[in-house]
């Protein structure tokens, strides 16, 4: 099964995911514990009209592929969303997630 792992690089309490800092580790655990499991990639959910977050999570492919002895190329990155992956494939994402382009806005929850 393939897995991307979720990296918070926007700090926001909405917001999930491992820290930057933990990233290795992660994927370390993953690597060693988890035969069923391909490691596939990074992804994130950035705050609104901050394309760092997207930057952050390229820096962090960089520092995990470094780490594990990687090839930067075997881990995609998946950022962007309908509102901002034109920006995220500018910044490096192979993957872009854009349901509600597709099947409109979500009902909110009450």
């Amino acid at each position: 099964l393939e897995v991307y792992l979720q990296v918070d690089t926007s700090g926001e309490v909405t917001k999930s995911g491992a820290s930057t800092e933990e990233t290795v580790l992660l994927a370390k655990h993953v690597l060693a514990n988890c035969p069923h499991l391909k490691l596939s990639g990074l992804m994130t959910i950035g705050a609104p009209n901050d394309f760092s977050c997207f930057d952050r999570l390229s820096e962090c492919r960089s520092k995990l592929a470094s780490e594990l002895d990687l090839s930067i190329d075997s881990l995609e990155l998946s950022m962007g969303m309908s509102s901002d992956f034109e920006e995220a494939i500018k910044r490096g994402s192979t993957t872009v997630r854009v349901g509600s382009t597709i099947f409109g806005a979500r009902p909110l929850k009450k």
